[in-house]
C-alpha cells in the first residue's frame, strides 16, 4: 500500500501533472472567484514553467550534472557480474523482444550486454518485479531480449522480486555478496542507485547508460521550440531530485565518489 501511494504521489509531483494542477487552480480562481489577478499570475507562471522546461537548453542543463557524475565504462578490472537494473517495460509475445523494453530499459540492457562481452566468463543479472497484472517480470523480459541478442541463458540471472532500487540493492547483495560487478542503469539514475548499493556495503563499478542530455550542436529551431522530448528530460532531472531528497530524509548518505578504473 505504501509503495503504491509513494508512486502515485510521486507521479503527481512530476512537472506535467503538477503544472497542469497549478493551471487548473488558476482557472478555478478565474471562473469562480474574485481573485482574478491571482488567477492570472498563477496561470502565467505555470504556462511559462511548462514552456521553459520543454526547451532543450533548459531541460538538458538540468539533466547534465546528474549524467556527468560517472564516466562511461571502457573496460579494466575483470568483472564477475554485470547488474542491469530494471526499468519501463511491457510484454507482448507477438512483438519483437526488444519492443517490450520501453523508455530507459533497452539502452540499459544493450549497455549491460556490451560490458558482459568485454568480460569473458561474467554473468548478467537483470532485476525488476512484474508490473501489476503482467505475468512476466521486468527482469524476465530483459533476459528474453538478451537471449535474442545471443547471450546464453546459462549466463543470465534474474532477480524478479525487487520493486524499487533499494530492494534491488538488497537482492543483489544477497545473491553475489562482495564479488566484483558493474552497476548498469540510466546515467541520471546512477548517482542515486550508487547510494543504495553502497549502503549494502558493496562497491560496484558505475556504468552509466541511456545518456539523454545533448552536447552536440543543434539547429536553432530545435533549441528554441518547446518539445515533449525535452519536457521528458526535465522530468527525469526532477524525478531524480525528488528521489535524492527522499534518500536524505530516510537517512541515506551520499555515495563516495570513486574513479571508474576502466574509464578513460
Amino acid at each position: 500500500m505504501f509503495f503504491t501511494l509513494k508512486k502515485f504521489v510521486g507521479g503527481l509531483l512530476m512537472p506535467l501533472p503538477l503544472l497542469l494542477i497549478i493551471m487548473a487552480i488558476a482557472l478555478i480562481l478565474l471562473w469562480f472567484s474574485r481573485r482574478q489577478k491571482t488567477g492570472k499570475v498563477i496561470f502565467l507562471v505555470g504556462w511559462l514553467l511548462l514552456g521553459l522546461l520543454s526547451l532543450q537548453p533548459v531541460a538538458d542543463s538540468l539533466l547534465r550534472p546528474l549524467e556527468n557524475t560517472y564516466p562511461t565504462y571502457h573496460g579494466g578490472t575483470q568483472l564477475k557480474y554485470v547488474v542491469v537494473l530494471g526499468g519501463g517495460y511491457t510484454y507482448n509475445p507477438q512483438w519483437a523482444p526488444s519492443s517490450n523494453l520501453i523508455n530507459n530499459s533497452l539502452p540499459r540492457v544493450t549497455e549491460g550486454i556490451r560490458i558482459y562481452l568485454m568480460n569473458p566468463g561474467s554473468k548478467l543479472i537483470f532485476t525488476g518485479a512484474a508490473a501489476p497484472g503482467n505475468p512476466v517480470s521486468s527482469a524476465a523480459t530483459a533476459a528474453k531480449v538478451a537471449e535474442s541478442l545471443g547471450v546464453p541463458a546459462t549466463d543470465i540471472i534474474t532477480l524478479d522480486q525487487p520493486r524499487d532500487t533499494h530492494q534491488e540493492a538488497e537482492q543483489v547483495a544477497q545473491r553475489i555478496g562482495h564479488q566484483t560487478f558493474a552497476l548498469v542503469t540510466s546515467a541520471n539514475h546512477l548517482p542515486r542507485a550508487m547510494v543504495f548499493f553502497q549502503e549494502q556495503g558493496l562497491a560496484p563499478v558505475p556504468a552509466p547508460a541511456n545518456q539523454l542530455a545533448i552536447d552536440s550542436p543543434l539547429n536553432i529551431w530545435e533549441q528554441a521550440v518547446p518539445q515533449s522530448l525535452y519536457l521528458a528530460h526535465s522530468e527525469r532531472a526532477w524525478y531524480e531530485t525528488l528521489g535524492r531528497i527522499w534518500q536524505y530524509f530516510t537517512g541515506k548518505t551520499a555515495p563516495v565518489q570513486q574513479e571508474n578504473s576502466a574509464s578513460e
